[in-house]
């Protein structure tokens, strides 16, 4: 072989290396809340688009959440790949130590860290973003923001660009006051026309009726089948629009949730063993030196000065003495197991519910009470409270299964699909994802 012919040779596994690792042009992330493995494992659920992925593409087995395992701090994960300890937002809500009604985190400045929305906008791309939470004034083109409990006047204020929300109102569904966002198809709608308009190389979309029917009723029920099948169905609009915009081939389309689920039987309260012991007199003056802030299945114990070690050591004491039959329902997750987390670090220490328990921040009545429907925010060690992920698209190796990986592994899955310059994550590649 002469010389010459090497070099163009070497020249084209060269070019073909760099093309290959362009494995997407387009990236769709979707996240079902409360989305659980089974629901796409087990053939009793009624998701025929996404089984259809999954038998041609890749999934996992169980995605471990963060902790709590929230919507909020896992939807942060998934967008910057670290854990609540670096990226700031650690429950849906801000704790007020006062007691006063808590508020969303739903500004993009209350994210410390860079999201893949700004590295791809860096990157001279059009990104899109829907009903995804902690995104209002976020970096990118198209946005409809998750603003809690806010209203829908405040939702459409930081929607982009201004006036797309009315727009979507008026096309999309015929001159609505306002959009059903509780049913999944309607998010998909809103997607598509996104897709048809823009054809957006980053797009991450937020359903959450599946979580709503699973406080509702628990696991299992008619609301939550009918809350999965209309999140079938939104993927399968989404499907569709992909393919009538010509970017289907090259788009990877990845499912994914944000924490699993719990039924409820009981409720604890521990702020009331708290507020006997004199340990809270009252919150809103300021009189109090430790308590309980609550998210679902797990509670975060505040000292008013966090190097109280001594009020630390009572309530744990308090805790310990409790009788078998009411200790039974949580279990302690230390200050060290939180730090090696990267979990929050503003706390003495956190209890994860155990046996189907939900904590309260209630200050008066029983302690420990009957509960019921389902919950989820419990630390992220069991299997009933992992999700799940569903990767279909070129670059994702066909027939690959994870047997387990986290959410902070979401991100660096993304950037390198879409080849997009970012800082150093916590997560990594699963091993045999990717081609």
């Amino acid at each position: 072989m002469n010389k010459k012919l090497s070099i163009t040779l070497i020249l084209f596994f060269i070019a073909a290396g760099q093309l290959s690792a362009q494995t997407a042009k387009h990236v769709i992330f979707l996240t079902i809340d409360g989305f659980r493995p089974d629901f796409y494992l087990d053939s009793k659920w009624h998701t025929p688009n996404l089984r259809a992925l999954m038998k041609d593409g890749a999934y996992a087995k169980g995605v471990n959440s963060v902790f709590p395992s929230v919507t909020y701090p896992s939807h942060t994960t998934i967008i910057t790949g670290v854990q609540p300890a670096k990226h700031g937002v650690f429950y849906n809500n801000v704790f007020t130590p006062d007691g006063a009604k808590q508020q969303p985190y739903w500004q993009d400045s209350s994210i410390h860290v860079t999201t893949i929305w700004k590295a791809a906008k860096a990157k001279g791309m059009t990104v899109a973003s829907l009903y995804w939470p902690v995104s209002a004034n976020a970096p990118v083109d198209y946005n409809i923001p998750d603003i809690g409990s806010l209203g829908d006047e405040v939702r459409e204020q930081y929607s982009l660009p201004k006036g797309f929300y009315a727009e979507v109102k008026n096309e999309v569904f015929g001159g609505v006051d306002k959009i059903d966002a509780g049913k999944n198809q309607n998010v998909a709608k809103i997607a598509a026309r996104v897709i048809s308009k823009s054809k957006p190389q980053l797009m991450t979309i937020h359903l959450f009726s599946a979580d709503h029917a699973q406080h509702v009723q628990g696991r299992e029920g008619e609301e939550v089948d009918e809350a999965v099948a209309d999140a079938d169905e939104a993927v399968g609009i989404i499907i569709d629009a992909l393919k009538a915009a010509g970017i289907w081939e090259n788009t990877v389309f990845l499912i994914g949730g944000d924490h699993g689920f719990y039924n409820i039987k009981k409720t604890i309260s521990p702020n009331v063993w708290l507020k006997e012991a004199g340990l809270i007199t009252d919150l809103k003056s300021g009189d109090w030196k430790a308590q309980f802030n609550n998210a679902g299945g797990s509670a975060f114990l505040y000292l008013k000065d966090p190097s109280d070690q001594a009020t630390a050591k009572k309530v744990k004491a308090l805790l310990d003495k409790q009788p078998d039959s009411v200790k039974q329902y949580y279990r302690f997750i230390s200050k060290e197991q939180l730090s090696k987390g990267g979990f929050n670090p503003n706390v003495a220490f956190a209890l994860t519910g155990e046996h189907d328990a939900t904590f309260s921040t209630s200050l008066t009545g029983e302690a420990v009470k009957a509960g019921k429907g389902g919950t989820h925010g419990h630390f992220p060690d069991t299997k009933n409270i992992r999700t799940g992920l569903v990767a279909h698209g070129p670059g994702i190796r066909k027939g690959a299964v994870i047997e387990e990986m986290n959410l902070r592994d979401m991100t660096p899955i993304i950037v390198k699909l879409l080849d997009i310059p970012f800082p150093q994550v916590d997560g990594k590649i699963p091993a045999g994802l990717l081609k």
